[in-house]
């Protein structure tokens, strides 16, 4: 007899995948559900894709080499994300190695803290873990406030987007689904990227566009994201930016170009756009900029640091702080050039196409 539901008494339908077309971002992948598609993320992986709502960490081998984590060591990790370098460099610096990790989205934070936990018990320390909550550009008070005044033996600052906030609709992150933009790392401070561009004029924006985002058809994007904005204001309630107001007007700084290299250029252009108003949104270069002048008094004599970037801006002013800090004696060691992911990593994994790494190692 089949069990019923307690107040119609009929069949309990069991759940399923909902067809081509599902609503729930939970639903949408079956790469979400392993108990009844074992084989999804291996298809996802070995077709060069990311399994949506996870991340795969980029240069992982290339930043191991580059920190050199060993047993005992002292170990940071100032942008958290989903934790797979930090899940590489604990394996490393176990036993008697010690893990601080920082993020500030309240969402990942604590997933990733759980599952760092979970190997370092594995791994015989339970305790070798301390993850908190916090941008990354205030490492050097944590540090002293955690009694590493002295500095850390290794630290790493991915900058990247974790995919997890990239494939979530609701964190307004891609123009893939039409949500409201958001682009907020902590959802729960800040404003949104749609009211905060929409108190911009089409100037401002066209700036930061070109500014932040090397963006080659900042005006009409401007424009036409203005445009957008002050037709807006007639409604009640007023309807702010969505994700799909970029895209459009993205495409309307492309209008009659339907060749193949215009369409990679503006799939191009779309990419940028979002990043620039990411960095806005978060104020993410004065933060690196805070981290960068900070950096020598977090390292312990023989530190090493890692930097991985996924903008020109941002690898611009690691470079020029490495440069300046090997000059002045406070670095014994910076990278000469950046390395970069295989062929064989980009296809596999192509968000790591932009990925440049840096490294310095602190005098002693």
């Amino acid at each position: 007899m089949t069990k019923g539901t307690p107040d119609t008494g009929k069949p309990r339908r069991r759940p399923r995948y909902r067809g081509t077309h599902p609503r729930a971002f939970s639903e949408k992948y079956k790469e979400h559900d392993p108990t009844r598609f074992p084989g999804e993320r291996a298809k996802v992986l070995a077709s060069g894709k990311t399994p949506a709502g996870s991340h795969v960490a980029v240069l992982v081998a290339e930043v191991l080499a580059a920190l050199e984590p060993r047993a005992g060591d002292t170990a940071v990790d100032a942008t958290l994300g989903f934790g797979g370098h930090s899940s590489e460099i604990l394996k490393r610096i176990l036993p008697g190695g010690r893990l601080l990790a920082l993020d500030v989205d309240p969402i990942e934070l604590p997933k990733a803290e759980s599952r760092l936990k979970a190997l370092a018990e594995s791994l015989g320390d339970a305790g070798a873990v301390r993850c908190v909550r916090r941008n990354y550009a205030g490492l050097r008070k944590l540090l002293e406030s955690e009694g590493l005044a002295h500095g850390s033996d290794v630290i790493l600052a991915d900058l990247g987007v974790s995919s997890m906030q990239i494939d979530d609709p609701s964190r307004g992150f891609s123009w893939k689904h039409d949500v409201p933009l958001d682009l907020r790392m902590n959802p729960e401070r800040g404003q949104p990227a749609g009211v905060l561009l929409s108190r911009m004029k089409k100037e401002e924006i066209g700036d930061f566009l070109r500014r932040l985002g090397d963006e080659p058809e900042a005006a009409g994007i401007a424009a036409a994201l203005r445009e957008t904005i002050e037709a807006r204001r007639s409604e009640k309630p007023i309807h702010l930016l969505s994700t799909s107001d970029v895209a459009a007007a993205v495409d309307s700084a492309y209008k009659g170009l339907t060749s193949r290299d215009a369409s990679e250029a503006k799939k191009s252009s779309l990419q940028r756009t979002f990043q620039a108003i990411r960095i806005l949104v978060n104020d993410e270069l004065a933060a690196l900029e805070s981290f960068l002048r900070d950096l020598p008094h977090c390292l312990a004599p023989g530190g090493r640091a890692a930097i991985l970037t996924f903008h020109s801006g941002e690898d611009r002013r690691v470079k020029k702080a490495f440069a300046a800090g090997h000059a002045d004696g406070t670095y014994a060691e910076v990278s000469r050039e950046v390395v970069r992911a295989s062929p064989e990593e980009r296809h596999a994994n192509p968000r790591s196409r932009p990925a440049k790494l840096r490294r310095a190692v602190r005098a002693r």
